[in-house]
């Protein structure tokens, strides 16, 4: 395997190289010596490990080194390119209600806008500015000239067009801004008019036709700055940005399209300024083919969010008369997309924890009459059925995770695995003190009710006396009483109580699905 080695050092993962709780670096790329050079490689255990010529040892998992860079997510490489006729089947949607309340539904619909540009949720409570509440369950509100929030009708002195009822052809929002607004979301309150309904076109799609069609008009349009203005009695804006942004390696990354903010373009010859409006004119051609235009109507409830450097969104006219009223707010791509890798961890942790209980769980318990899992899935449900809070139930479920790397027997063979604290420390990775500090005392814990309370030793079961001589015994008085003042102290016993409980085989034991709901909700 050639790498290089500047590369590989860079992104050496240990503990000395980066912050163990948030992977930031802890050197900078001037402390690497000269002629830094790989001495040894070997590769072991999915591992490659490296001795390098300063000494330093590093390890890398080989999947991470196989993996293909992805890019940020932000480039048409990954997204969906779409025409209307992509979703004759539906729109991406998904009811206020589900999107609350299931942690799955909300990753499908923010993924939804990552991929494909956007995303329809229903049911969303008509109330004035609950679409600032729809933009912080992913994010935070991207305050504007027109404020957090704005009213989308007929105003009576409109500093913009967006505020008649006039059609707007399809455009971008805030092209005049730098930084643009990434994100926008409506919420429609009500629509009563005839008319006044919505169109989405996929821009990125719409310049990837251009490309296919006339590379040459693409190549104008991604180099030629153009003036976006805005300006009212109290604002002016101005930003100069070409209509198609690219990437360093020529990925669509960016549009800014709206003719009502186009100012005059000025340095550029006559010949580049003809270039120029042929392949604008172009482009525009483009974005109006019926076929990329996907029409809908929002009703009351119904809340659009969507790429606003990727669609372009568009409104028929309609008749005064009636009553249309949406609202508006403005937000960015990276809370939604940090707020959906999240997400995707929280699920991929899940489906890790899962699989333990599936595979090791399966496995004896220290010689009980259940399963691994089945004690530590019975301990969750007692904790649960007692009214703990959500953590100590995820403690209870969880407390026994430290057996799970096979050293259980070491146990039952008179050495000590310590498996409170490797469960705790492993656990930590996810979790807050809240879960893991009383998996971390859990065993103290029964060392401790042995000595505080009388008659707890003679309901151990033969395995459970057998460990206790293992992990140290009773303590004596004075380890009582310094363990009693500790803060997790009171979990710790109540969930050893739960434990010793947990050895039931009749007893019906709920699957871990049933408690995934609990685990997202005392996720740190």
């Amino acid at each position: 395997m050639s790498l290089s080695p500047y590369w590989l050092r860079d992104n050496c993962p240990c503990d000395g190289c980066r912050d163990p709780r948030n992977g930031q670096k802890l050197f900078q790329i001037t402390d690497l010596p000269e002629n830094l050079a790989a001495v040894e490689t070997t590769e072991a255990d999915g591992q490659l490990a490296v001795l390098w010529s300063d000494g330093h040892r590093s390890r890398y998992p080989l999947e991470w080194l196989d993996r293909a860079g992805a890019g940020d997510g932000r480039t048409e490489q990954g997204k969906r390119l779409w025409q209307a006729a992509d979703f004759a089947h539906g729109l991406p949607e998904a009811q206020w209600s589900a999107y609350l309340a299931d942690p799955a539904e909300q990753a499908a619909v923010l993924s939804a806008v990552r991929r494909s540009g956007f995303a329809l949720l229903r049911g969303v409570p008509e109330a004035e500015g609950q679409v600032l509440k729809v933009a912080e369950t992913f994010g935070y509100v991207r305050e504007t000239n027109y404020g957090k929030l704005f009213d989308v009708r007929v105003e009576a002195d409109p500093n913009n067009l967006a505020f008649t009822s006039a059609a707007i052809a399809p455009h971008t929002d805030n092209p005049y801004r730098d930084p643009v607004p990434t994100l926008q979301l409506l919420h429609c309150l009500r629509n009563e008019s005839d008319g006044g309904d919505s169109g989405l076109v996929d821009g990125f799609r719409a310049a990837a036709l251009l490309r296919a069609e006339s590379p040459g008009d693409f190549a104008v349009l991604t180099r030629t700055p153009v003036p976006f203005v805005f300006r009212d009695r109290s604002t002016e804006l101005s930003a100069e940005q070409p209509l198609i942004g690219v990437d360093a390696l020529g990925r669509i990354r960016e549009i800014r399209f709206n003719n009502r903010s186009i100012g005059t373009l000025r340095g550029l010859t006559t010949a580049e300024l003809d270039a120029f409006y042929a392949a604008y004119r172009r482009f525009a051609a483009i974005t109006l083919r019926p076929e990329l235009q996907l029409d809908f109507r929002l009703g009351p409830g119904d809340c659009l969010i969507f790429d606003n450097v990727r669609l372009l969104h568009a409104r028929t006219a309609f008749e005064q008369q009636g009553s249309r009223h949406l609202q508006g707010c403005y937000a960015d791509l990276d809370s939604l997309a940090g707020t959906l890798a999240v997400l995707d961890r929280r699920a991929a942790a899940l489906d890790e924890i899962e699989g333990l209980f599936e595979g090791e769980g399966a496995g004896e318990y220290l010689g009980e009459a259940v399963t691994m899992a089945q004690h530590m899935l019975q301990a969750g449900a007692l904790a649960e059925a007692a009214g703990a809070p959500d953590h100590l139930v995820a403690a209870a479920l969880l407390h026994d995770i430290g057996h799970f790397d096979g050293t259980g027997t070491e146990l039952m063979q008179g050495r000590d695995n310590r498996h409170s604290h490797t469960g705790a420390d492993w656990l930590a990775r996810w979790f807050g003190p809240g879960v893991t500090e009383p998996v971390r005392l859990h065993v103290a814990a029964k060392r401790y009710l042995c000595t505080a309370e009388p008659g707890y030793r003679e309901r151990l079961s033969a395995a459970s006396e057998y460990t206790l001589q293992v992990q140290g015994g009773p303590m004596d008085a004075e380890q009582a009483a310094a363990f009693a003042a500790l803060p997790g102290a009171a979990d710790a016993v109540a969930l050893r109580r739960w434990d010793e409980q947990a050895k039931d085989a009749g007893a019906a034991t709920p699957p871990f699905a049933h408690f995934r709901p609990l685990l997202w909700r005392v996720f740190a």
